[in-house]
């Protein structure tokens, strides 16, 4: 049976994460929110949701009988199955040390538009979403990006990839924080590529990857919009430097 994935129809968002992992191992899925007639569509990832036990919130996966939620706890799942972790129980731990980091930088990138409520539409916030953003680019960017850039510096593989030799989720999901960061901010990041060029290499090599290739050249590929996690709103981006 092919893997069930859970996440709102419309956006990237967080499910694109998963996405990305299953269309790089070629594996069988099924977007079920985008879907329609029985078994598909919102309703049935909201009926999902109401059971006890049952998922917060999506992203989720569903493979048979199992049940999987959060990108992290996802990843963690499908990488050993899809080839996508490491074999070696340390390196795979680490593995998952680092994209539990990435999860850390995406609620930070959310934030920067969202950082009083949810609840709120980002024009109610747009004062201190301002200087959220601000605070993110002169400083946390920096910190997360800077701390990426030296893990895969100091790969003990000596690999262009972030964790031993091969292909991971974590470079899968790196890829996607960095052509967020890209439509997002593109003032701010207009100069990462000398900032952080092990991240900018590593990014471009996601990108030619004949899986990803084709995914990206698809109607799958959902484009960016101001509804997901990377949103562009120029009065937060500011230039680079």
């Amino acid at each position: 049976m092919p893997y069930e994935l859970f996440y709102w129809p419309g956006i990237q968002g967080r499910g694109e994460f998963v996405r990305l992992a299953l269309e790089a191992a070629g594996a069988d899925y099924v977007d079920v929110a985008r879907g329609h007639g029985p078994g598909q569509g919102v309703k049935a990832m909201t009926a999902l949701m109401a059971q006890a036990p049952g998922p917060f919130a999506p992203p989720f996966l569903r493979d048979g009988a199992v049940l999987v939620s959060h990108v992290a706890g996802i990843l963690g799942y499908l990488g050993p199955k899809l080839g996508l972790a490491p074999v070696d129980e340390a390196m795979r731990l680490y593995a998952q040390g680092l994209q539990l980091t990435i999860t850390d930088f995406v609620a930070e990138v959310h934030d920067t538009h969202h950082p009083i409520s949810t609840a709120l539409y980002y024009e109610d916030q747009k004062a201190e979403a301002k200087a959220r953003a601000t605070a993110f680019l002169d400083h946390r960017l920096p910190k997360y990006f800077g701390y990426f850039e030296r893990a895969l510096a100091g790969n003990p593989a000596g690999s262009a990839h972030i964790v031993g030799e091969q292909l991971t989720t974590v470079d899968l999901s790196l890829f996607q924080c960095w052509v967020g960061m890209g439509y997002a901010f593109p003032r701010a990041f207009a100069d990462a590529d000398a900032r952080w060029p092990k991240l900018s290499a590593l990014a471009a090599s996601v990108a030619r990857l004949p899986a990803i290739a084709g995914y990206l050249a698809s109607d799958r590929r959902l484009p960016f919009n101001e509804h997901g996690i990377f949103r562009r709103y120029p009065e937060l981006d500011r230039a680079a430097g």
